[in-house]
């Protein structure tokens, strides 16, 4: 039995795991999501100079400010097979006609349920009728270990749905950047934009995190990304659907790494 035991090991070990199966239930509960977002242009380079004031005139319309609508795009995250999507704030923040297209291309106009600036979340609601779509089960983010492996699923760049794997680089970061929240999960699977808004998959094909951030300093992926832990996830989701204020325990104490100054004096 146990030589049996140490070839049924090896076989997993030369066979790795099943990308294939969990890829191909987990992007189906991955959508993408996009928002009209009004941004005002900064005014003529030319105002202030006196040559084109001259022919403009002081009330020129090179003189204002002008508003340009853009298309924010992200990725998001179906939790309730009623319709109920997790995506970041800051995919949809200030943008009007958000707009969430499923994995088989169907498009539906979405409610915002909840939005969280500190956590970085963003609930939406569409309107599915009595159909019920693949929902991601969520997991148990606190049983995550560093090394554990990890798929990411989002919409880069806008090209169409993505899967990247990779392993966790570390728990509970912070100073990343999005929040103060010493919780982010890292991970050096390629998070690009676009993937805000998507999802953090274990090899059970459960959601662990909300892809939120990277860092980089060149706009792309370099192997350091950042994630909302899904109970975090899971406790945003729950005071959408009751509609109850989410209350935040805090003690007003702030934290330092001991340097040797200090432990000296």
């Amino acid at each position: 039995p146990g030589n049996v035991d140490m070839q049924l090991t090896s076989a997993a070990v030369a066979t790795g795991p099943d990308f294939t199966r969990i890829a191909g239930q987990a992007v189906k509960g991955v959508a993408n999501i996009s928002s009209l977002q009004v941004v005002r242009t900064p005014n003529s380079p030319f105002a202030n100079d006196p040559f084109f004031r001259q022919f403009f005139g002081e009330r020129g319309n090179f003189r204002r400010p002008r508003k340009q609508v853009e298309n924010s795009l992200g990725s998001g995250v179906i939790v309730d097979a009623a319709g109920l999507i997790v995506t970041n704030n800051h995919v949809i923040r200030g943008g009007t006609d958000i707009r969430v297209v499923l994995a088989d291309k169907r498009e539906f106009e979405a409610k915002l349920m909840l939005a969280d600036e500190r956590s970085d979340l963003a609930i939406l609601k569409i309107d599915v009728g009595e159909e019920e779509l693949a929902a991601l089960p969520f997991g148990d983010s606190d049983n995550l270990e560093v090394g554990d492996l990890v798929l990411v699923i989002g919409n880069p760049f806008g090209v169409g749905q993505t899967v990247t794997s990779g392993i966790i680089s570390a728990l509970a970061r912070t100073q990343v950047g999005i929040s103060d929240y010493q919780f982010f999960i890292q991970t050096d699977a390629a998070i690009n934009p676009g993937n805000s808004g998507g999802a953090l998959v274990n090899m059970a094909g459960e959601l662990m995190g909300i892809n939120t951030a990277i860092f980089s300093r060149s706009g792309g992926s370099i192997g350091i990304g950042f994630s909302v832990p899904s109970n975090m996830v899971k406790t945003v989701v729950q005071s959408a659907e009751s509609g109850t204020k989410i209350q935040r325990p805090w003690s007003g104490a702030s934290l330092q790494d001991v340097t040797s100054d200090i432990a000296e004096s």
